[in-house]
């Protein structure tokens, strides 16, 4: 179990790494939007290669957030009855629904998403708009963001396991902020 829960910790280090890139894309995202604004209003200039790259780095934060919201257990979840049960029951209901609910959610959504991004990148897919981008570098996204976040789930269920078996406690809710 200890060479388990040091899998974890190195899923969760990956992740970790990976969300703080995915704060940088929104960084990025707001400095593209207000620049291409600017440039719009003041020199009635524009591209679609500006709008598009903004949606690509839209997606980027969530494909790539998502794996890091779970880590950091702010993912949504109705806190009503939750809240109310034992660090145990709330252990349990985990490890159930990541094996029931998100392992399969993910693992078939990142399975299907790979043919979509091969069939993009062999074709050199772009963008049906003037100016714009190519499409698969962000078709992409998809399987690897899905794939970060079975990672997590991997490591969610490990941490629980170990949880349940007295081996770790449950980490806070913040283990830490990105830096």
């Amino acid at each position: 179990m200890n060479s388990l829960l040091a899998v974890s910790r190195a899923i969760d280090w990956l992740n970790e790494r990976v969300g703080r890139l995915a704060t940088w894309c929104v960084l990025i995202s707001c400095l593209i939007s207000a620049g291409n604004a600017m440039i719009r209003y003041t020199f009635s200039e524009s591209s679609n290669a500006w709008l598009e790259i903004q949606w690509y780095l839209f997606g980027a934060m969530f494909l790539l957030g998502a794996s890091y919201t779970l880590k950091m257990n702010e993912h949504v979840r109705v806190d009503i009855i939750f809240g109310r049960l034992s660090p145990r029951a709330q252990a349990w209901i985990d490890l159930v629904g990541g094996f029931l609910f998100l392992m399969p959610a993910v693992v078939i959504i990142g399975w299907m998403s790979w043919p979509f991004f091969f069939e993009s990148w062999s074709i050199h897919e772009m963008s049906n708009n003037a100016g714009g981008l190519i499409r698969w570098p962000v078709k992409l996204l998809l399987p690897f963001g899905f794939g970060l976040l079975a990672l997590q789930g991997v490591s969610e269920i490990i941490k629980r396991i170990g949880f349940l078996h007295g081996l770790r406690d449950l980490a806070p809710k913040y283990e830490k902020p990105l830096q």
